[in-house]
């Protein structure tokens, strides 16, 4: 359902430079670098103009956001490269620091990416994804549809208002002493704005009004950095800014996030870490693995309180290098990929938005763990973005991003709550989720995942604010149920070959039956195999599901499992990188075993398996 982004081929664009000659056949002036500046700027502001524009009609006459060719969209990307091949020229591109090996073709077709990026992002966060989920679900709510137009028109003048301000400074000075206070007063005006328009913008689409225009400006401070190479003077927190700092190729380096600049924390309070290992030189920097460490989950004073102490802090962490994580390119194919690993400390499986726990023994678990990973992700970008702007011809895009996203146990779940992040708001769309351990299932109890969502959404004693993190479509307290969850996305996924979620886990896992209150192993391996059965043919969903003869928890990272135990004929490794290779020849992979024969209470797949 996504759109296409609709680059311009080099040659095409060079066809079209309206700065080549006058009429007359002579030469005219070389632009200067400021001037290029200036168009890019310009070019970029009024695409993200005629693009949203483009999709809410899009999304009125269709319901959805609009795909590749549609007319209103291709004018805006069209008109966008055409100004900058009008105001730029190689030479200005390279004095003006794109980047070294930059040309005039690839900042338009840069500036085409930002454009139809930064308007999808907000079209999806507004709309309920690029399937229009919200937009559906208020059909014959004139209320609700008109808080959805006056949210995504509010927001799209801020984004303007806000990426005015900073050419501005950059241009003449004008507004630089006051930039800060005015752009809070503008975030301000258009929070008050959407509250107005709306009774409760969040019921409609997760994202409260404050949360929804502090985004707003996230997007126009990426737009700056865009199109202004030296946006870095306005320390604003988007672009390979010196605030970055620079890591090795090819091994580990831990990067301490500042907590007052970032706004992370670990469960202790202490500042969140993680480990980044550029690819090394040669290989593709941005081939990007993110993986999310697993570690349990606790809720409540009694549990939290007895789990080891070093689980609330992330400074102590190493990455596995085995499996699907190995280095040696013997043994996994992602082995010269950039790798992040994200440390798991706050016990909230990825998605606490900033809530406090303070129990009545006074133990305090801080719940952070959505902030963080959006934080590291953050900066994973902007340094990627410095290393391929300084040695590529066509810098930093996000459609040039091909990404493997998943975790472990807990960090699975992160994977599946957090995977609309990665497509809606990095925008790197070339992303496969892996979640590996963490099917989510529902046992039905009072406690269970699907009762979990009524006690950690809110923000109460035991909460995890949680609401303004989860994804516009699916937010309802059952959404953390993997099946539904993943049957809210299917719609969305498949725009591209590589949208989908590779699920992962061993019939038998001691542990995902007793983390999720199932009563036994095998209540839990008769769910698992109703699911699959329910949800095999979904959309932009795949299973690998070996029937192991013990528990097994945890898959991916076992050499034995993803090196050598084959099912249905296929190794584990050749799966997965199949998702990369051949997205869509990609197959569900799953055995019936001896599970029947060796666990008593499991019961046959109910439905054909291959």
């Amino acid at each position: 359902m996504t759109a296409k982004i609709r680059i311009w081929t080099a040659t095409a664009l060079l066809l079209t430079c309206a700065a080549c000659g006058n009429n007359n056949g002579n030469a005219v002036a070389e632009p200067s670098a400021a001037e290029c500046e200036r168009a890019a700027a310009t070019a970029l502001l009024a695409c993200i103009d005629g693009a949203s524009a483009a999709d809410v009609a899009c999304y009125d006459r269709d319901g959805a956001i609009c795909v590749d060719g549609d007319s209103s969209l291709s004018a805006a990307l069209d008109a966008a490269g055409q100004a900058v091949l009008a105001g730029c020229s190689d030479a200005a591109v390279r004095q003006a620091d794109y980047g070294p090996e930059m040309t005039v073709g690839a900042v338009a077709r840069r500036i085409q990416a930002s454009c139809q990026a930064e308007a999808s992002s907000l079209a999806v966060r507004t709309y309920g994804g690029p399937q229009g989920a919200a937009w559906a679900n208020a059909a014959g709510n004139d209320d609700a549809r008109a808080c959805i137009r006056a949210a995504h028109s509010i927001a799209t003048k801020l984004i303007d208002q806000v990426f005015t301000a900073h050419n501005a400074c950059l241009d003449d000075g004008t507004g630089c002493a006051s930039l800060d206070s005015d752009i809070a007063a503008l975030e301000q005006s258009a929070t008050t704005d959407t509250e107005a328009a709306c009774e409760d913008i969040s019921a409609l689409i997760a994202v409260d009004a404050p949360t929804y225009a502090e985004r707003a400006v996230t997007q126009a401070e990426c737009a700056t950095a865009m199109a202004r190479p030296e946006s870095d003077s306005l320390a604003i927190p988007c672009g390979p800014r010196d605030a970055i700092e620079r890591a090795p190729r090819g091994e580990y380096a831990r990067v301490v996030l500042n907590s007052d600049v970032w706004g992370t924390r670990c469960g202790d309070g202490s500042e969140f870490s993680f480990l980044v290992r550029l690819a090394p030189q040669g290989a593709p920097v941005e081939n990007l693995m993110v993986a999310m460490e697993g570690g349990g989950v606790c809720l409540f004073q009694d549990d939290c309180t007895d789990r080891p102490p070093e689980l609330f802090f992330s400074h102590d962490r190493t990455a596995p290098e085995s499996g699907i994580m190995s280095n040696d390119p013997a043994v996994s194919p992602f082995a010269d990929w950039t790798k992040v690993y994200l440390p798991y400390c706050n016990q909230d499986v990825f998605i606490g938005g900033g809530a406090t726990n303070v129990f009545d023994n006074g133990f305090t678990v801080h719940r952070f763990g959505a902030i963080n990973v959006r934080a590291a992700l953050r900066y994973v970008r902007d340094l990627i973005w410095r290393e391929l702007d300084e040695s590529t011809e066509q810098g930093y895009r996000p459609d040039r991003m091909r990404v493997f996203f998943g975790g472990f146990s807990a960090g699975g779940f992160g994977t599946l709550y957090n995977y609309h992040y990665v497509l809606d708001d990095l925008q790197w769309v070339h992303t496969t989720a892996f979640p590996d351990a963490s099917l989510a299932l529902d046992s039905g109890g009072a406690f269970s995942v699907a009762a979990l969502g009524a006690i950690l959404i809110p923000e109460s004693q035991v909460g995890w604010s949680s609401l303004n993190y989860l994804p516009p479509y699916c937010f309802a307290t059952d959404c953390g149920v993997g099946p539904i969850g993943l049957a809210a996305a299917a719609p969305r996924l498949k725009a591209v070959p590589d949208q989908q979620v590779m699920v992962l886990t061993s019939q038998v896992d001691d542990v995902q039956a007793s983390t999720t209150f199932f009563p036994s192993t095998p209540d839990w391996t008769n769910e698992l195999r109703s699911q699959y059965c329910q949800l095999h043919g979904i959309n932009g969903a795949h299973f690998y599901m070996p029937a192991t003869p013990e528990s097994v928890h945890v898959i991916s990272l076992r050499p034995e499992l993803f090196s050598y135990n084959s099912v249905d004929g296929e190794l584990m490794v050749d799966w997965l990188w199949g998702a990369v290779t051949d997205p869509d020849g990609v197959q569900n992979r799953v055995e019936e075993g001896d599970l029947v024969d060796l666990f008593p209470g499991v019961e046959p797949f109910p439905c054909d398996i291959p």
